[in-house]
């Protein structure tokens, strides 16, 4: 009983007894119009549409003069001039609590799995501040993947934040589905940003699978979503992560996509009148995007590991949003096209990736190993071309000799079926294997056999 009167007595405590009201005076594309009420920047408001639409909810994205600039989480069909506006007094927050753990959440942080409410009175405002840059923990702690190619050539730590570069249809979000079944991270949580409605389902039933969701929150706001609602289920989706960070537990947030969140600020913007800059984006985007990406990592409690992908328009690593995204971030992986076509998945091309903290997290004697496979395969990829066409001549280079001796054995360490599982040590013993070197215990990472 009394959590049921703590839950109600939260409720009535949020709630704003003097409400300030306001009118639609113009509905323009995205963009709805109101003289009043009396609100701020990212105030939610409500507006009661006629004709049975009942209430549609908007967020304040613009203040001018006594015109209040509004953007609908839902459709804005039904809303017609003179309706009212209401404002509640409070920006957007969502609930948290254990219960979340294999729930799906839409943008607002609202249960969409008909599995019942998140019965919580504790709130956490979904736009929030990173963590003071000088309360933040060094990263010093490996985290696992279960994917060898990243575990042993491209080692994370808790608390780091990578980019997965790709074109469509690459692997983005197969990649992550193996890294949220088979990561060693307390709690999953996973932002599907933009995405087609039809690959929802199939992430949670195929990739995530039913272990994966156990311990996994989802928060989906669909490529048909207003641009609001997809660019508020990325904060919402941080904000969900944040809490459980704040529990002391090492949360594994895997993002997808950054490019789509990119997209719904440009709407945004463009809706309200900014110009735009760089090929088409308005400067709020460029702003938008480390205030995000920054409040992942480590905290006084607990770390957010974060994997964020970015697709890249016709595979240009270097067009704006991947080039900001990469300067953010503390590594990138890439995936190449190429890989993907000869079946080679998952596709990292690991000679253009690179983990910033893969020395903070890893041994000298793995990381010895992991440039020793590395050098064997940038040589390698020198000398293709004449490979291929067999225009090399064994005994001609040492190097080469190696690198073609190996390739097999690289191609094998590197290829991993959707469903296999590696661990940390199984995989630092394979790359060690393969580089002629014994990795001690001591750099396992506390990881056990």
């Amino acid at each position: 009983m009394d959590t049921v009167l703590e839950k109600y007595l939260s409720a009535v405590e949020r709630e704003d007894p003097i409400k300030c009201l306001g009118r639609v005076v113009k509905v323009q594309g995205l963009l709805i119009e109101s003289r009043g009420p009396q609100a701020i920047i990212g105030e939610v408001c409500r507006i009661s549409a006629p004709k049975g639409r009942g209430v549609v909810r908007a967020e304040v994205v613009g203040l001018r003069d006594d015109i209040v600039q509004l953007m609908a989480f839902d459709d804005t069909a039904g809303i017609e001039v003179g309706c009212a506006v209401t404002a509640s007094g409070s920006l957007l927050s969502v609930s948290v609590s254990p219960k979340l753990l294999g729930r799906t959440l839409d943008s607002m942080g609202l249960p969409t799995d008909d599995k019942g409410d998140i019965e919580s009175s504790l709130r956490y405002p979904v736009v929030a501040d990173p963590p003071d840059p000088l309360k933040r923990k060094r990263i010093r702690d490996r985290v696992a993947t279960g994917v060898r190619a990243i575990d042993g050539l491209l080692p994370v730590g808790k608390g780091q934040r990578l980019g997965i570069f790709a074109g469509s249809g690459v692997g983005k979000s197969t990649l992550l589905g193996m890294i949220a079944r088979n990561t060693n991270a307390d709690v999953n949580v996973v932002a599907l940003i933009g995405e087609r409605g039809r690959e929802v389902n199939d992430f949670i039933e195929n990739d995530l699978g039913p272990d994966g969701l156990a311990r996994s929150v989802i928060v989906v706001s669909p490529s048909s979503a207003p641009p609001l609602a997809r660019l508020r289920g990325a904060y919402t989706a941080t904000a969900v992560a944040e809490y459980f960070r704040d529990q002391g537990l090492d949360v594994m947030l895997l993002f997808d996509s950054v490019t789509r969140f990119a997209r719904a600020q440009r709407e945004i913007g463009l809706a309200v009148g900014e110009p735009p800059a760089t090929r088409g984006y308005t400067p709020s985007v460029f702003d938008s995007m480390p205030k995000l990406l920054e409040r992942c990592g480590t905290a006084e409690k607990g770390t957010i590991t974060g994997f964020y992908t970015i697709l890249v328009d016709g595979d240009d690593m270097d067009e704006p949003i991947a080039d900001t995204v990469r300067g953010i971030l503390d590594g990138h992986i890439v995936l190449s096209r190429r890989l993907a076509q000869r079946y080679h998945y998952p596709a990292i091309d690991v000679l253009s990736s690179v983990s910033r903290l893969s020395t903070a997290v890893s041994g000298p004697v793995s990381r010895k190993a992991a440039g020793y496979v590395r050098r064997l395969m940038a040589t390698y990829a020198e000398a293709e071309d004449m490979i291929e066409v067999g225009a090399y001549k064994s005994g001609t280079n040492p190097g080469i000799d190696e690198a073609v001796a190996k390739r097999q054995e690289i191609e094998e360490f590197l290829i991993q079926a959707v469903e296999e599982k590696s661990g940390v040590v199984q995989t630092l013993d394979a790359l060690g294997s393969l580089a002629g070197m014994e990795v001690p215990t001591e750099e396992y990472g506390g990881y056990e056999k």
